[in-house]
């Protein structure tokens, strides 16, 4: 039986997590460190297109498969532990790799870098079932939508202090010896992060069960079925969600078109990390007032704003606002998707539904395949239209799901 002290204890350690991973998440940030590794290592659009794939839609796709198996544990701690551990693994492997590489061997770099980020972002899938059913069981629901606007309040400020460190390293050494150090400092803050879920206290059983992959879909069907607010939340999914990819082809633009540098690219993620800190403190003061569909309909403007900005700006010093509003969007879509997940799902079934969300990743899994591709083709104009479309979609979904909370 969960406690308002075992509630309050789980609240702090999963804050403890956050706010170490807050500190390490530059190190190893998908939207500029490792798409400029990328793009530094001589990589192109198409190149960006499977690294995003694989990190952003195609790590929470896998969810869908590893949902019915971790569904059956009665506990689930222990694989949370085993999801981090294994992202802290890849993390030390990949500075391994670029310490004791060089630039010559840029071909060799970029296809074991995306092994590396394959296991690092498959293991965040994994753990990540087990941490929303853990967290949606382990503290009290009315205390969910403080902890989130907490964590993106907490992790922001931390993240804006830490974005200036890795500004230095970029700067302080070359490629690839100022990456290779950012990953090894950023697997040993993960793994301080991990003592958080060592401390949880999982004292609610999981009493659902499921038989294989068979099972796990007929359990879908039914659930679309009778959960009228699950079809629109996959179809939000899929169309907002595309969202988060879009920043690394930002780095790739502003790459070609206006020849930044390693220094231009900590510049990118401390203004993302503004845009973080500023709409999670407008968040965390209304969290009790602000409704979900305010969120999500804010979250679609800005979206399309966010392309807009990067279709009409031509000025390099002007390319840094387009990730102070990219982190807006990111830490919307963050806690809207968090919170709604929760909302649509009740406790016994949690771990299923995070396994759904993988259904709705479909798009977003192949939208940076497809982009690469649009842009090496059409150019970069084309894939920013597309782009806008899709995101305005979202509104039809949104609709549907009528969130009251």
């Amino acid at each position: 039986m969960l406690t308002n002290k075992n509630s309050t204890h789980n609240f702090k350690a999963f804050l403890w997590h956050a706010t170490f991973l807050a500190f390490a998440k530059n190190f190893m940030d998908v939207d500029t460190i490792i798409p400029a590794m990328i793009v530094e290592a001589g990589g192109g659009a198409l190149h960006i297109g499977i690294m995003t794939a694989i990190m952003l839609g195609g790590s929470s796709f896998t969810q869908l498969f590893f949902a019915p198996y971790l569904s059956n544990k009665t506990y689930k701690k222990n694989y949370l532990l085993l999801g981090i551990n294994t992202r802290i693994f890849a993390l030390f492997g990949l500075g391994i790799l670029l310490f004791f590489l060089q630039a010559k061997h840029a071909s060799f770099v970029i296809w074991f870098t995306f092994l590396f980020i394959t296991l690092f972002s498959l293991a965040g899938a994994f753990a990540n079932i087990s941490y929303t059913d853990i967290l949606g069981k382990s503290v009290n629901p009315d205390k969910r939508k403080t902890f989130f606007s907490s964590l993106q309040i907490i992790s922001g400020i931390i993240v804006l202090a830490s974005a200036f460190l890795v500004k230095k390293i970029l700067i302080w050494k070359a490629y690839p010896t100022n990456y290779a150090i950012m990953f090894f400092a950023g697997a040993g803050i993960l793994l301080i992060a991990s003592g958080g879920f060592w401390a949880i206290k999982e004292v609610v059983p999981s009493k659902l069960k499921i038989k294989g992959l068979k099972s796990f879909f007929k359990v879908l069907r039914t659930e679309l079925k009778e959960n009228p607010k699950l079809p629109y939340f996959l179809g939000f999914i899929n169309t907002q969600g595309i969202a988060i990819s879009f920043l690394p082809f930002v780095i790739l633009y502003a790459k070609e078109t206006f020849g930044t540098t390693s220094s231009a690219t900590g510049t990118f993620l401390i203004f993302k990390v503004i845009g973080i800190v500023f709409v999670s403190f407008l968040v965390l003061i209304g969290a009790k007032k602000l409704k979900y569909n305010v969120l999500l309909f804010s979250n679609v403007a800005l979206s399309l704003i966010l392309a807009l900005l990067a279709i009409l700006i031509h000025a390099p010093n002007l390319v840094k606002y387009i990730f102070v509003l990219g982190g807006v969007v990111y830490s919307l879509y963050t806690m809207t998707m968090s919170g709604l997940l929760l909302e649509v799902s009740g406790n016994e079934n949690r771990a299923l539904y995070t396994g759904f969300a993988g259904a709705g990743n479909i798009l977003p899994a192949l939208f940076p395949l497809l982009g690469g591709s649009i842009i090496e083709t059409f150019g970069f104009r084309i894939f920013f239209i597309i782009f806008m479309i899709i995101i305005l979609s979202a509104t039809f979904f949104i609709l549907k799901i009528d969130c009251k909370r």
